[in-house]
């Protein structure tokens, strides 16, 4: 019951997301969350408090990734929870192309309903590709 209604959850902030709004991700995340996301790309780096993650999500929207989750587990008591989310995500370019695709898990620990740290799992030579493509189109640079 707790992993189906995680996912739904997961799933709605994923859509919104995908239309270019993070309020709802942002909505879950405690004041002290920290992002972790390994690597050595302009995505990388460990974003603590919800500003540093806002930050990063509005980029995420602002390019238009576009993120889905395959899978999504939550376990535990409300006060402790681990979710653990097996995805995949993409760009496309304003003229169709496919121009980063990749697979995630994303790792974290819940306190009532609260993101409280995560940890993002991909392929991180694809994300310093996406960062090559995204010098050069990217209206904003992070």
């Amino acid at each position: 019951m707790v992993s189906w209604l995680g996912e739904k959850l997961v799933a709605y902030n994923m859509k919104r997301l995908n239309a270019g709004d993070p309020k709802p991700t942002l909505r879950m995340e405690a004041e002290g969350v920290t992002l972790h996301f390994p690597g050595d790309s302009t995505w990388s780096g460990v974003f603590r408090g919800k500003r540093e993650v806002r930050s990063w999500l509005e980029r995420f929207a602002r390019v238009k990734l576009q993120i889905f989750a395959d899978e999504v587990i939550v376990k535990g008591w409300p006060w402790s929870q681990t979710i653990c989310v097996r995805g995949h995500d993409h760009l496309d370019s304003p003229s169709g192309e496919r121009i980063y695709e990749n697979r995630y898990v994303i790792w974290g620990r819940l306190a009532w309903g609260k993101m409280q740290e995560y940890e993002v799992y991909e392929d991180t030579q694809k994300a310093k590709a996406l960062d090559d493509w995204l010098a050069v189109h990217e209206p904003v640079a992070a």
